[in-house]
């Protein structure tokens, strides 16, 4: 049999435009003599709709488009058959209605051969709103070449079984142990898992064990793209039955490969990425599939000269280009020559535009203004969120009038400690690094500027033989320049101190007792904690933020606001 993989950046919603991105892929593949195609999980929707599925227009819109893509394939000679994820309608009046499938497709017609059983409602997950679980596994028989295959479907979670590799599971079936007794040919999964580090390993772990057990190959084929806060890496995959890795798709790219289950294919020398290339490469492609699905066609980004807002800058000039990135200086009377310095000096080896707009004068005007209502000019706080909010209100003004997207350059340690200004430095259509810690940025900054990443600047255009974001700005004391001489350990403890407690309270949802008991400062994690329940209010008004962490402030993130 020969088989194609189709790893798909879909639009979500767009169900007429994915399908003739799928139906563009069909034709390609039948010329390439492919027997059947492969499409992710929902493929005609993206992943995840949400509540999209809930339109009753969305789903007939579905029903038009399967129709019509049979019709396709008989006037177009597409002779091979198609697996596409689609959304099920129950003919019930209780909910949910739907179910999470699979559609085959051919020039005859096209009807559901799989449902997924597995539905996460973890993390970003909430598939249970809209879906029911399925109570059986699909399978499917195809012929070719005078061969009958027997063929295991399975949709995503329904993979996720082994609790010994992943830790823990979701309650429910074993789909992977219902194809024992089957005896099938090859176990398909389809799938939209989002990227997160060490996932893609532990995949290719969940396949092989799934191989053992079945004594069959897996084709394991994943959506790419971002999607809102969401990028998936696609690096789909296939492991024979010697549970060897036979073919890989590439991360972050939307592919089309080929497979011929005839022809014995070399086991692939399989070395470990480097974390801060996945990291780099899935920031950027969150950063231009956001604009570009949008409707953006430029971004906008305030420079201080420290060192995320430059580290921002050049995953933006990766994403879109030079040309379609602007920078604004906004110096106050607290900034230093060096930071208006070190901010230039980066632009210029970005090669993006920038402008300076002085602040000093709006300053006193706001304290001008604030002097009666408050029986004194502005001062400590106020005065430092002012500074903020001025530089706020004037980027999102350029951004409206000229219609960039702004990008929010705050780090997670700061968005969890509450060390940020709302409707300021929180402003922004996208949090770049929201779901990066501050250490990370600092080691991915130097990543970015070593040897090691000189391929990776060349292949997006970046300047490539010497220092990008540069020494200057990596090494210099963190400070937002609240005020004279003003620095972050000021108001926090050091970040190398500061970030490993927030991972443990934020992604291993470890109690203060645990790391107390550790040997941990106790003062130190009680204020810490402290920090992180009274910035809430704040999280939940923050611009959507790319995730690339197990557990990030979005929609994974469901935290009360009023709480003891």
């Amino acid at each position: 049999m020969r088989v194609a993989l189709a790893q798909l950046n879909p639009l979500v919603g767009d169900i007429r435009g994915n399908s003739s991105k799928i139906l563009e892929f069909c034709i390609e593949a039948s010329e390439a003599a492919v027997d059947l195609i492969l499409t992710p999980e929902l493929s005609l929707w993206g992943y995840p709709p949400q509540d999209l599925l809930l339109h009753p227009s969305l789903l007939e819109e579905q029903q038009r488009v399967l129709h019509e893509m049979v019709m396709d394939f008989a006037t177009k000679s597409i002779d091979l058959s198609l697996l596409v994820g689609v959304a099920e309608p129950i003919d019930s009046t209780q909910l949910p209605n739907l179910f999470n499938a699979i559609a085959i497709v051919d020039k005859s017609g096209w009807r559901i051969i799989a449902r997924k059983q597995l539905l996460p409602t973890f993390d970003v997950f909430d598939e249970k709103r809209y879906f029911r679980p399925a109570k059986s596994s699909g399978e499917i028989c195809l012929i070719s070449k005078q061969n009958t295959w027997k063929v295991g479907i399975t949709i995503c979670e329904d993979l996720w079984v082994e609790e010994k590799i992943q830790t823990q599971r979701i309650a429910g079936p074993d789909p992977i142990g219902a194809f024992i007794p089957k005896d099938i040919d090859m176990l398909i999964n389809l799938s939209a898992s989002p990227f997160s580090h060490g996932k893609e390993n532990l995949r290719q772990q969940l396949a092989i064990k799934a191989v053992k057990r079945l004594n069959c190959p897996v084709i394991y084929l994943n959506q790419v793209g971002g999607n809102d806060e969401l990028i998936f890496d696609g690096s789909s995959f296939i492991v024979n039955e010697k549970s060897e890795l036979t073919l890989k798709l590439p991360r972050f790219r939307e592919d089309l490969a080929f497979w011929d289950s005839t022809k014995a294919s070399s086991p692939l020398l399989t070395t470990s990425p480097n974390p801060n290339q996945q990291l780099f490469e899935a920031l950027v492609l969150g950063v231009r599939d956001y604009s570009v699905k949008c409707g953006f066609n430029s971004a906008l980004i305030g420079l201080s000269g420290g060192i995320d807002s430059a580290l921002v800058s050049v995953i933006a000039v990766a994403a879109l280009g030079a040309d379609k990135v602007s920078g604004i200086l906004m110096p106050s009377p607290w900034s230093s020559t060096g930071s208006i310095e070190d901010a230039l000096g980066l632009a210029k080896r970005l090669c993006m535009h920038t402008e300076t707009i002085p602040i000093s004068d709006l300053m006193k005007s706001y304290d001008s203004v604030l002097t009666k209502p408050l029986n004194k000019a502005p001062e400590g706080l106020t005065a430092e969120n002012l500074q903020s909010r001025i530089r706020g209100t004037i980027l999102m003004a350029i951004a409206n009038q000229n219609g960039h997207l702004l990008l929010a350059t705050g780090n997670k340690s700061e968005l969890a400690v509450g060390y940020c200004t709302l409707y300021g430095d929180m402003n922004g259509g996208l949090a770049v690094i929201g779901d990066l810690y501050k250490t990370r940025v600092f080691s991915l900054s130097k990543w970015l500027d070593s040897r090691d990443a000189y391929a990776c600047r060349r292949f997006y255009n970046l300047h490539a033989n010497d220092d990008l974001i540069g020494s200057a700005i990596r090494k210099k004391p963190p400070s937002a320049e609240l005020r004279p001489d003003q620095f972050d350990t000021d108001s926090l403890p050091p970040y190398e101190l500061l970030d490993p407690i927030l991972k443990d309270l934020i992604e291993e949802r470890r109690n203060t007792q645990e790391l107390i008991k550790e040997g941990k400062d106790p003062q130190l994690i009680k204020m810490v904690q402290k920090l992180l329940k009274k910035a809430e209010f704040k999280r939940r008004q923050a611009p959507p933020m790319l995730k690339v962490s197990n557990q990030a402030f979005g929609s994974g993130w469901r935290k009360p606001i009023a709480t003891t």
